[in-house]
């Protein structure tokens, strides 16, 4: 979402220079800054922008400068009238009159021309006022084309590094039951001391715990979500929102993945381990994602 881009257009001795900057935010925070007696192209530039960008907080700046020679136009009725009115203050008064024209013509409506266009100016100069923003959000586009380039690089190398642990634990995990079982087997006899225990009983209750410590599902369920995950980097253009929901069901995966490691030695230190790493690569990736539209 980060980016920044100007673009000028020129005509009829007007210069218009239109600048667009965007950071990251949640949700699409627009500013448009416009000359004095501009206001009523902000709507048409508002719609233009809702078109190209989805997301960010994004400031666009229209500037407006004649090219042309300057024109002056004074109301000379006026400024005589507002004189007369000093003249007949002064004689009420008894004081000398002393008029300052420069004060005089900054009386209002004594001077105009000076820069406040006419509602037929601005509606003629909205389609180069449209062209030049067109322009600068092609721009601003290309900027963040060559970003996402690189950052949708680097998430890919964080989604292959979270795959690769995956596989590690699905492997892991395959191995536990019988670690389930001599375990569950060594507290029983210190329990029970002399007293036989069913082989069978003894495999069931393995068994039982061995389903309430798998972490088969999650692994399988964070595999989908990886993949779904770089399909929409690899084919949707305004993924953000869906990427934003895939990393926080990455984040559960790892978190009930955690909350079910076994307290064994070896296997169940090593998955606990690799949970935690996937639980860091999946926060790294949250962060990047504040830069994806």
């Amino acid at each position: 979402m980060t980016g920044y881009a100007q673009a000028r257009a020129e005509e009829n001795g007007l210069a218009l220079r239109v600048s667009i900057r965007s950071v990251n935010h949640r949700f699409l925070d627009l500013h448009v800054r416009l000359p004095e007696g501009w206001e009523q192209l902000e709507p048409r530039l508002r719609q233009r922008v809702r078109q190209q960008i989805r997301r960010g907080h994004v400031d666009v700046t229209l500037r407006i400068e004649t090219t042309g020679p300057a024109t002056v136009q004074l109301n000379q009725q006026l400024a005589a009238a507002y004189a007369r009115a000093a003249q007949e203050l002064s004689r009420e008064f008894v004081a000398a009159p002393a008029i300052d024209f420069v004060a005089l013509m900054r009386l209002p409506g004594v001077v105009t021309g000076t820069g406040i266009p006419s509602e037929e100016e601005v509606e003629r100069t909205s389609g180069l006022a449209m062209r030049c923003l067109d322009d600068a959000l092609v721009r601003l586009d290309e900027m963040r084309c060559t970003e996402g380039a690189a950052l949708a690089a680097e998430m890919r190398g964080r989604l292959s590094s979270i795959a690769d642990r995956a596989k590690e634990i699905d492997k892991l995990a395959a191995n536990l039951r019988p670690e389930y079982a001599r375990r569950l087997s060594e507290r029983l006899a210190d329990l029970l001391a002399n007293t036989s225990i069913e082989p069978a009983r003894l495999a069931q209750e393995a068994a039982l715990l061995a389903e309430r410590s798998d972490v088969s599902e999650e692994v399988a369920r964070l595999r989908s979500h990886l993949q779904q995950f770089d399909g929409l980097l690899e084919s949707d253009p305004e993924a953000g929102k869906k990427l934003d929901f895939l990393l926080q069901e990455m984040q559960r995966e790892s978190n009930t993945m955690l909350s079910k490691t076994p307290g064994v030695e070896g296997q169940g230190l090593a998955i606990t381990d690799l949970a935690l790493e996937v639980k860091a690569e999946v926060e790294r990736l949250r962060e990047q994602m504040q830069n994806v539209e």
